[in-house]
């Protein structure tokens, strides 16, 4: 709801490993100054993404608590979420001049199947995240 925001600067804040999709609503954030080193799937460390619950695991499970706020409607289009809770995914896109690992809360898989292609050196597609899911090589940081 930040359609106004131009500067995004959580920089020192080494203990955010991800953003709500919603920031790639703000069509006037022009700079950034984000702690990438600190990001999941950052591309000089490549630091796990947690895994999501799965569709089965979540239904009736998305309580406050548990979970954070509650997710009402959907990241990609702002339609209210159905009873069985968001189909969540993670995936790693530029906004304003960084590239994040953005958490995806959507009302269904056609939401999910419109998210862009993530920048190149990046998991291309969005995913569930957890140790089976493979992310490009590091790059050497020598």
């Amino acid at each position: 709801m930040m359609t106004s925001l131009e500067e995004f600067t959580p920089y020192t804040s080494y203990r955010l490993h991800w953003f709500p999709y919603e920031l790639t609503r703000c069509p006037n954030l022009k700079r950034s100054t984000v702690s990438t080193r600190a990001l999941y799937g950052n591309y000089k460390y490549r630091p796990p993404f947690p895994e999501l619950a799965s569709e089965i695991d979540r239904i009736g499970e998305l309580r406050p608590g548990t979970w954070g706020t509650t997710i009402r409607t959907c990241s990609v289009c702002d339609a209210p979420i159905g009873n069985s809770g968001p189909i969540q995914a993670w995936i790693s896109l530029t906004v304003a001049t960084d590239v994040l690992p953005l958490l995806v809360n959507a009302c269904s898989t056609t939401c999910i199947e419109a998210l862009s292609t993530p920048p190149e050196d990046y998991v291309q597609t969005p995913h569930r995240g957890g140790p089976a899911m493979e992310q490009p090589p590091a790059e050497d940081v020598f």
